[in-house]
Formats: structure tokens, C-alpha cells, sequence
């Protein structure tokens, strides 16, 4: 299932790497940097509570792509990779996410 976020993650860093702000939304966003990107997939992520507080499955669809790609987006502006993030998936899995949520402290 994670072949197209690895995809997904490797064409953004090809965009990154080309650094063309004009010709690519992707390297536009990076060149704004983190905070940039940070926003961006805050006001997607929100955009996805809105559709799914609504119901609209649909729109649903497309926020949470849009809020995807801007979660990897803003990785790379940390130069963090996917991996990492899978492998903390990884490490939670099979754990209660009540158990997990106390061993953090919170």
C-alpha cells in the first residue's frame, strides 16, 4: 500500500532536487520552507475535517490526497524521511492506542 506515498515521496524529492518554483507547485512550496509547508498541511488537513464532518465522501477522497502530499511535502522540508514515520507505525502496531497514548505521557 505504501508504494505510491514511496512514489509520491521519491517524485517530490526529484522536484526538490530541480528546484524549478516556476514550473513545479512542489518546489514552489519548498522554497517557502518549513513553516510554508507546515501551513499548507494544516489548512489541508482541515479541509479534510470539513468534508468528513459533512459527510462528503467524495471531497473527502480528494482532501485527504491533497492533505498526504502536503504531509510528505512538509517531511521534506524537514529532511524527514517517510521511513521514519512508517517505522514509528511499525513500533505502534499491535499496541493499544490507549497504552501507547499513557507511555507518552499523555
Amino acid at each position: 500500500m505504501n508504494d505510491i506515498l514511496n512514489r509520491l515521496e521519491a517524485t517530490i524529492a526529484a522536484r526538490r532536487a530541480a528546484g524549478d518554483a516556476g514550473a513545479s507547485h512542489t518546489a514552489a512550496l519548498l522554497a517557502k520552507g518549513r513553516r510554508a509547508c507546515a501551513q499548507k498541511f494544516g489548512e489541508e488537513a482541515v479541509e479534510a475535517v470539513i468534508a468528513a464532518a459533512a459527510g462528503d465522501r467524495e471531497e473527502l477522497v480528494k482532501e485527504s490526497a491533497d492533505t498526504l502530499y502536503h504531509l510528505l511535502v512538509m517531511l521534506a522540508a524537514l529532511d524527514l524521511p517517510l521511513s521514519e514515520v512508517l517505522a514509528e507505525l511499525e513500533r505502534r502496531e499491535g499496541v493499544s492506542g490507549l497504552a501507547e497514548k499513557a507511555a507518552r505521557g499523555g
